[in-house]
């Protein structure tokens, strides 16, 4: 990116280069956060779920005479009760023990991984997708995602077959329900909060999405003293994110005015991602988090190398505000594992998306949304200031996001979208940034444009749309 303006007032009539996202090397099954789509359809079956089992466990396979493990856990969907013996199964056929954890936040199951001395972990979940929806993602021994490269040699083996190596009747793996996974998370979560402070006296409306965080995101913040106001908190398999959670953040903001709430905290379905909103209503998305927290961190000395990683969405608004305090925003393609990658390659520990993914390496190996929403309320704590008074950390740059459905072939590959394209890039010019995207995990083509006025970005994204 080039130099920004250090004040909003030129924040405001700044200009950036174009942004071209690069896509991810194209794969059969692994789009940009795992296995995706419609349950018991298409890349969703049983029968690919237990291809995958079998795949992942033959490529983590090791040579010493040591039981292999592999940690599972998912979200609230009814969906899951399918993919996960289907998983079982797959994994126990090459000799590889499974742990069941039940409903778990992703972030729950990466942290197992690890803590576990597992050599992977799953999690099924289709994170901010409706109840129709489901999807698997892995986690490497080490707890984080797993590299293009390793998803791409499991799609390898997933297409050979399988049976050539199976595990004999008295070396099949073994499988059992672990109950206390989901009191290990809210541990682990709370001692991330500062020990000298609690939480008494704040009202906080807690969003579960109807989600996997539905028990354990409410005890953890009561455990740490505040008033709860829990809802999104009781999942049937058919209402996960469905007008509750970070994507539709109304059933908040109306909790937060009926209760009185200081603030309100609405997780996805999967719990990775988060979006708040102060005690007026007024919503607190991804890049605000991550400019409040980046400025505290900041301020304590915190900061791994004063720099911070998002992705190409990110609101200009927030490059100009870290400019402004001495920090260094650095831009990855979308998806929060390419945050992570980047993270672990420089070596910083703040970075995250607009979407509300916020990784905080220090103590987490992928976003976390509650983990998050602590440091948020570590900051009104020690400040003794509402969440109005310290959240508004910079003003936005006019932005727009469309999302456009399409069936069939790649509508990107059309010459009338690319010429539409081209045509908004050299209408912007030097005044605004243009991102046109394939989504990675749904049917979806992103049109994003930034610009120094409202009108400018309407009119650019709205000639790129016409094309489609």
């Amino acid at each position: 990116m080039s130099d920004l303006p250090r004040t909003k007032k030129e924040a405001n009539v700044a200009v950036s280069e174009l942004v071209h996202a690069q896509s991810p090397p194209r794969r059969k099954f692994f789009g940009t956060d795992g296995i995706r789509g419609t349950a018991n359809q298409g890349n969703v079956t049983p029968e690919m779920a237990m291809r995958l089992g079998m795949a992942a466990a033959t490529y983590f396979r090791r040579s010493d005479p040591r039981r292999h493990l592999v940690v599972i856990g998912k979200d609230t969907r009814l969906s899951g009760y399918m993919l996960e013996p289907a998983l079982t199964a797959g994994f126990t056929s090459k000799g590889t023990d499974v742990v069941l954890f039940g409903p778990l936040p992703t972030p729950g199951v990466a942290m197992l991984t690890r803590s576990l001395r597992a050599d992977l972990g799953v999690m099924i979940s289709a994170s901010h997708n409706a109840y129709q929806d489901n999807g698997i993602k892995l986690f490497g021994p080490d707890g984080y995602k797993l590299s293009d490269e390793a998803e791409i040699a499991i799609e390898a083996l997933m297409a050979r077959r399988l049976d050539d190596d199976l595990a004999a009747p008295a070396d099949l793996g073994r499988t059992q329900r672990v109950d206390d996974a989901q009191s290990r998370y809210i541990e682990i979560v709370k001692s991330t909060f500062p020990r000298k402070l609690r939480l008494s006296g704040l009202r906080i409306v807690i969003d579960c999405a109807n989600g996997a965080a539905y028990k354990v995101a409410p005890k953890a913040l009561y455990e740490l003293g505040a008033e709860i106001f829990p809802i999104g908190d009781e999942p049937n398999g058919f209402n996960i994110n469905r007008e509750v959670g970070s994507t539709d953040t109304s059933a908040m903001v109306d909790a937060v005015q009926r209760h009185r709430a200081d603030i309100g905290i609405a997780l996805d379905g999967d719990a990775d991602r988060v979006v708040m909103c102060d005690e007026n209503g007024r919503i607190v998305d991804g890049d605000q988090l991550l400019g409040l927290i980046a400025s505290s961190w900041k301020s304590q000395g915190r900061l791994a190398k004063n720099t911070v990683v998002a992705t190409v969405m990110s609101n200009l608004g927030l490059e100009n505000h870290l400019k402004s305090i001495g920090v260094k925003l650095e831009r990855t393609q979308v998806g929060d594992r390419y945050v992570v990658a980047r993270m672990m390659e420089k070596g910083l520990n703040v970075g995250g998306e607009q979407s509300g993914h916020v990784v905080l390496s220090d103590f987490s190996t992928t976003g976390d949304g509650l983990l998050a929403a602590l440091q948020v309320l570590a900051v009104m704590v020690e400040t003794g200031k509402r969440l109005s008074e310290v959240a508004h950390v910079f003003d936005p740059v006019p932005q727009k996001l469309v999302n456009r459905k399409f069936e069939g072939a790649d509508p990107l590959s059309r010459k009338s979208v690319q010429d539409a394209i081209a045509a908004a890039e050299k209408m912007l010019g030097s005044r605004g940034r243009l991102l046109v995207r394939k989504s990675g995990t749904e049917p979806l083509i992103r049109v994003m444009a930034q610009a120094e006025t409202d009108d400018l970005v309407k009119e650019a994204v709205d000639s790129v749309l016409s094309a489609f």
